[in-house]
Formats: C-alpha cells, structure tokens, sequence
C-alpha cells in the first residue's frame, strides 16, 4: 500500500531508524470462562499501523507503569518516533508481534524501554481507538528500590506523583483521562 511506504519515508526523512516488518492484527477476541481474555491475531504489515485513518486494527500494547509508592512513570518520546514524537506518556508501549500475547508485550515493552522488571503486571482494557488502532492497556507495578534506564524513545523522563491532580502542566487531559481510569 502506497501510504504505508510514503509513512515509512517521511519516519526515515525525520532521521527515524524505523524500519517496516511485521506486527499482529486482531481477527476475534472472546472472553474465556474463567473471565481472562482470548483474542485471535493474525500477521499484517506493520507500516499499516501509520496509514492516517485507518490501521488496519493492528495491536499495540500500552503498559502503565507505577513504582511501589503510587508513583506514575512518564516519558518523553523521542522526535523521531512514529507516534506521539515529543509529547509525554505512561510506562512503555508497542506493537504486539506476531506470535506474541498482547500481555507478553506489556513486559517486554516494559524491559526494553525501561530495564526494568515488573512485580506485578494486570490486563486493564481492549479499546479501539477512532482510527482502528486496538490497544491492550495493562497496569505494571514496579518493587521499591527499582531504577528505571531510558532507551533511546525517551528523551526524558519523571516520576510523576500519585496524586493526579498534583501532576506537572506537560501531563495533557489524555493522560490525566487515563490515569483517572487505571487509578
């Protein structure tokens, strides 16, 4: 599709190291008798995420994170990254791979921009977003005395309080929204 590879060129102009392969796609998802969730996915093209308007309800998991004091980790997501480039979000996020459960993907999200290990990890929500993006959000909190280390998606970042209403002015209404509903 000729709008995912001109998404992929304008990454690559902005000095992104973004690269297309491949990602998941829900096809069904039911709830399980023991009230977990199953959901079928099968592999579609992960430039298909950036198509403006439509992406094709591929997977991404979001993984809020909170430290063992109620602490909410933020981050600033680095300029060349292909969502949210230069504004604050909770915890670590990506696209779920093929083969990969959404879950699984809120910890290895979670190592991989963090390096850091969770003591407890929940699923929270499937929400479609309006431009048919579905994200697995999870809640992940870390032990006392854990240290988080940015990668490189981050150019900075916080410990912003557990009280939401005491959070800095860079925390924007959608992320106070969220948090309000995870709290």
């Amino acid at each position: 599709m000729q709008a995912a590879d001109d998404a992929i060129r304008a990454l690559r102009d902005r000095g992104s190291p973004s690269h297309d392969g491949v990602a998941a796609r829900l096809v069904d998802w039911r709830e399980t008798t023991d009230g977990g969730l199953h959901v079928e996915l099968q592999p579609l093209r992960w430039a298909l995420r950036l198509v403006e308007g439509d992406a094709s309800l591929s997977v991404a998991a979001l993984c809020v994170t909170r430290d063992s004091e109620g602490r909410w980790l933020a981050g600033r997501r680095a300029a060349w990254l292909s969502s949210w480039a230069g504004r604050w979000a909770l915890g670590a996020g990506g696209a779920v791979d093929p083969g990969e459960s959404p879950f699984d993907t809120l910890t290895r999200e979670l190592r991989e921009e963090w390096s850091v290990e969770a003591e407890r990890v929940q699923g929270e929500a499937l929400v479609r977003l309006p431009h048919r993006m579905i994200m697995f959000v999870g809640q992940a909190w870390l032990p006392q005395g854990a240290e988080v280390v940015p990668d490189d998606e981050h150019d900075a970042y916080a410990w912003w309080p557990a009280d939401i209403d005491a959070w800095p002015a860079e925390a924007d209404d959608v992320l106070r929204r969220m948090a309000r509903l995870l709290a």
